[in-house]
């Protein structure tokens, strides 16, 4: 493996395979709890998490794996990794966990987490597919973080919980509800793809 090879990889993520604006995978936690930047980022890395691990461990056993079955032995996986991320939330960061509620356990279904295990791990050695997760992994965090800024600062009036404006500042209260994500989320990707029409670019997915 060359370092060219993995260097594409690991800035990979934060463009071309940019979630969930690229892949535009992910979306439902994206929407549901990007209400601040605290949780967007607290998302993003347990996402980061599972994606990088079980990228490397279904690379792994990638030739043990019967093609049939393929799809059910990464879900068992995934779930494991799942369990223990959750756990140490719970354990460590109870408040964020409580917050981010049921959308943890739900990573095991996430488009992101399966589709770069199906689409790249499946075929690729362990170190390149778990360079593929931290990089896919790090652009969701770095979005739904972007997000969540986006929606706690103008729909708060704060920032990771600190204050930002002053106390004449009045919020735009409909960002923290469910048609400010979508406006936001919209508003990002529209400006994306502007930018890559501005740099002749064309979407590849892979």
């Amino acid at each position: 493996m060359s370092k060219g090879k993995l260097g594409a990889t690991l800035t990979a993520g934060l463009w071309k395979r940019l979630p969930p604006f690229r892949l535009v995978l992910g979306l439902c936690p994206s929407l549901a709890v990007t209400t601040s930047a605290e949780n967007g980022l607290g998302m993003g890395i347990a996402l980061a998490l599972v994606v990088t691990m079980s990228n490397g461990i279904i690379s792994a056993l990638r030739k043990l794996i019967p093609a049939k079955v393929r799809i059910a032995s990464y879900i068992v996986i995934i779930a494991t990794l799942v369990s223990i991320v959750e756990t140490l939330m719970k354990a460590y960061f109870f408040p964020l966990s409580e917050q981010l509620g049921i959308y943890i356990p739900l990573i095991v279904v996430n488009c992101i987490v399966l589709g770069r295990a199906e689409g790249f791990a499946a075929k690729n050695p362990p170190l390149l597919s778990m360079a593929d997760g931290l990089s896919v992994g790090i652009g969701y965090t770095l979005s739904l973080t972007l997000i969540g800024s986006i929606r706690e600062i103008l729909g708060v009036g704060s920032w990771f919980g600190l204050p930002v404006f002053g106390a004449a500042f009045e919020p735009l209260a409909f960002l923290v509800l469910a048609p400010g994500a979508f406006i936001t989320i919209g508003i990002l990707l529209g400006i994306q793809n502007l930018f890559s029409r501005w740099r002749g670019e064309k979407f590849v997915q892979g």
